[in-house]
């Protein structure tokens, strides 16, 4: 409150109730910053805040209203009478305000506005810290400051360190449904005694919600034994239909009262920094729902909106108007400063940049005046919280889920970027699921779907999402669309988390993805954690899922430079008749380089020969077909050390097992062990055999100093200089097996130069952090 006590030294009181606690004045400067659009700290004089006048206590109320005949504020504490409790309208700004003594913490209340043509419109406060339970729709009294915090040590270090050099692996909950007590249904049946059900529009809730208190306790606790760094909540603020999943909200800064008070709510993220946990919040500017108690026409005609979403019926804001843009970046900065919140998913980003976003018919399209399809007013915007949140909060994340190729997402401003920290790739997660749904048959055709992204993976600071959007509305769940038997099922989805654990980029995962739950996600009941207790399958695979977790913490080449094209080097990513990937993860220091091979068949390979980028004896460190995950058991047990044989461009390869529909992360311990072969010395027991003998020990000489240095491998490899000079690549040949029996076929590998032009020297640096400017790096486009 110090800042807002020094703004009244220096400014002149709009309202002049003498006896009014100063630190809920509204003065000029507040009425002139608020139309401007940069009122950044509107929630400490607006909404209800406790007061006392005249020696007595009660809550003051201020709220924006322009152009209505009255506003008043009703509740039980006055049998909600519209008479009783009548706000003033302050000379300018559309501001409403007054005192109602005697109230108390959690009384429930409501504006009524008349509007312009005599209408009484009951409205929930937009500034209101705490609602009423649904199905009620009023505001409750709450005063939210005097939590004391214990994550001092948490904040120290968030503010010290650069999260872009840190883990990042979210878990994404939808608080209401991770875990529930019971699963009883709730509400009345019918009158056959049925409850609605999955194929109903309003599916009967299933046991009761965890509270916040719950949460802090055992969703904390999991997620730091499953080794996921932080938590992102789905919408935690206050919304009407729990269908929505929080996305259509009428009460911007109230917590939703499904699972208590706020300050447990600060509990809950105070617990998850004591864990070592960070949190991050979805948040809702594009739009909200159109409930006559919300923003919805607010005095009777668009306040707060400009028009309707032409898709999904709800509100966009009007990101052109002053009171507005202070009410969304106000927004944004209560979540961070009240609640320590580590970052921001700014939602339907796509939604807001796009004037003519969901518009079919080409006669209803809008333009900018520079002729695109740009909306000005919200480009601006979007831009001005990430400002203000990097200028306020440099330390907090700013995260765009952002589903077009709209340009340097990830820029700063200046550099014409929209400055966020991170963009969701979807680009990523569309090509990923199509091409691990594709049978195994046609995965060949289909193989630049895992390559492609990496030409672009650089271009911004990505997050690979496999989020709650993609196991609903008949998508299916992840390993539902897995194909094969159910062998291949699990470790498909094996294969698919660690291809995501090991691309580029940061990680998010939803809930239920860890335990490989076969039905879509529904948000009326609880994640189905029986599977685990009852099936060793997905109990193995949740165990696969935190040993995976674990590797990516441990090892520094996943994550330090995960937004760099230097931390990135392709070793064949052309070997598609095999489905086969290679390449390495490379990190700030050459010793955590990791070498990763994924297979995408269900063969595996005894013997293949892959490059690696230096030499030394290489240690298989992870294996995802791993029989404690529920895979065949197929490992490089022993060390395997790199011999001076070119492959993929490089000038070492190993020989190596690549186990089935599997990946593997080989780890540098030191030199290479290997010895080239000695050649065997003979020596002439009779005088006259000298000579010939000392002839033979000279052309052994030559070929120890080079000139035959493979000699000793002419068995081993003649087969492949047969392959080599008939297939149209210098491959090798290379036994092939079925996973289930111990015969094998030979299958040419093919083996690329390394891969310089096809995808890796396309993928630019990255260029997108507001700390750096992309000038530099578009020098090497």
């Amino acid at each position: 409150m110090d800042r807002t006590h020094a703004e009244h030294d220096t400014s002149q009181a709009a309202s002049t109730d003498g006896a009014q606690a100063p630190c809920l004045i509204i003065t000029d400067d507040d009425i002139h910053l608020f139309a401007q659009g940069s009122w950044n700290r509107s929630w400490e004089k607006m909404g209800a805040h406790p007061d006392t006048q005249n020696g007595v206590d009660g809550w003051r109320f201020c709220v924006w209203a322009p152009e209505v005949a009255g506003v008043s504020v009703v509740g039980d504490f006055n049998d909600w009478d519209v008479e009783a409790n009548k706000l003033d309208e302050l000379p300018t700004g559309g501001l409403w305000q007054g005192f109602v003594p005697g109230l108390s913490q959690g009384d429930l209340y409501k504006y009524v506005i008349e509007t312009d043509d005599g209408k009484l419109l009951y409205k929930a406060d937009p500034y209101g810290f705490w609602s009423e339970k649904i199905p009620g729709t009023a505001s409750r009294l709450m005063d939210i400051e005097g939590y004391e915090w214990g994550d001092k040590a948490w904040m120290d270090a968030r503010h010290a360190s650069d999260h872009m050099k840190k883990p990042l692996n979210i878990y994404e909950v939808h608080l209401g449904s991770w875990r529930r007590h019971g699963d009883e249904p709730q509400g009345e049946p019918d009158e056959n005694g049925n409850y609605p059900g999955p194929m109903d529009p309003f599916p009967a809730q299933r046991g009761e919600y965890y509270t916040y208190d719950d949460l802090s306790v055992e969703l904390v606790d999991y997620v730091r034994e499953m080794g996921y760094t932080h938590i992102e909540v789905l919408p935690v603020m206050e919304h009407p239909f729990d269908g929505s999943w929080g996305y259509q909200g009428t009460g911007y800064y109230a917590v939703t009262a499904r699972y208590g008070e706020p300050k447990q709510f600060m509990h809950f993220i105070d617990a998850c920094h004591q864990a070592g946990i960070g949190v991050i919040l979805d948040w809702v500017p594009g739009g909200f729902c159109a409930d006559a108690q919300g923003l919805a026409t607010f005095n009777g005609h668009m306040l707060y909106e400009r028009e309707i979403h032409p898709n999904w019926g709800t509100h966009k804001f009007d990101f052109g108007r002053g009171e507005v843009r202070s009410f969304l970046i106000s927004n944004v900065l209560f979540w961070i400063e009240q609640f320590h919140a580590d970052g921001i998913r700014m939602d339907g980003v796509s939604s807001m940049l796009y004037l003519n976003f969901g518009v079919d018919d080409p006669a209803q399209k809008k333009f900018n005046k520079y002729g695109d399809e740009g909306d000005l007013d919200a480009i601006d915007f979007i831009r001005k919280v990430n400002n203000t949140v990097g200028q306020t909060f440099p330390d907090v994340m700013m995260m765009a889920e952002e589903s077009t190729a709209w340009p340097l997402v990830t820029y700063p401003a200046e550099d014409g970027g929209l400055a966020f920290h991170y963009k969701w790739d979807m680009g990523w997660m569309n090509d990923t699921l199509h091409y691990m749904q594709t049978d195994f048959p046609w995965r060949p055709g289909n193989h630049t779907l895992l390559t492609f992204s990496i030409m672009y993976a650089f271009s911004e600071n990505f997050i690979l999402p496999l989020s709650h959007d993609e196991v609903v509305h008949g998508k299916c769940s992840l390993i539902g669309r897995m194909p094969g038997d159910w062998w291949r099922q699990f470790a498909g989805l094996r294969t698919l988390a660690f291809y995501q654990m090991t691309h580029p980029g940061a990680k998010l995962n939803f809930m239920g993805n860890e335990i490989a739950q076969f039905i879509e996600w529904r948000y009326y009941e609880s994640i189905q954690w029986f599977l685990t207790e009852e099936y060793e399958t997905h109990a193995k695979h949740q165990q696969f899922i935190k040993a995976l977790n674990h590797l990516y913490t441990a090892e520094p080449a996943l994550y330090e430079l995960a937004y760099s094209q230097d931390g990135f080097e392709w070793i064949d990513p052309n070997d598609n008749e095999q489905s086969i990937i290679s390449f390495v993860r490379h990190g700030e220091n050459p010793d955590d380089d990791l070498v990763v091979l994924i297979n995408f068949d269900p063969a595996f390979y005894e013997t293949f020969q892959m490059g690696v980028p230096r030499e030394g004896d290489y240690l298989e460190i992870f294996n995802s077909d791993d029989v404690r995950f529920g895979g065949s058991g197929k490992h490089n047990e022993k060390k395997l050390s790199s011999h001076p044989e070119p492959k993929h461009g490089f000038e070492n390869s190993i020989e190596l097992l690549v186990p089935p529909l599997a990946g593997i992360v080989l780890k540098r311990q030191g030199p290479s062990s290997y010895k080239p072969p000695k050649i065997k010395k003979t020596t002439a027991r009779k005088t006259t055999a000298k000579k010939a003998t000392a002839t033979k020990r000279t052309s052994a000489k030559k070929t120890e100093d080079g000139t035959a240095s493979s000699a000793s491998k002419t068995t081993k490899t003649a087969s492949a200089k047969k392959a080599t000079a008939t297939s149209k690549s210098t491959g090798t040949k290379k036994t092939k097996a079925a996973s289930t029996t111990s015969t094998s076929t030979a299958k040419t590998v093919k083996t690329p130069k390394k891969a310089s032009g096809a995808a890796s020297t396309a993928a630019r640096t990255r260029k997108a952090s507001p700390k750096s400017s992309p000038a530099s790096a578009k020098e090497n486009d």
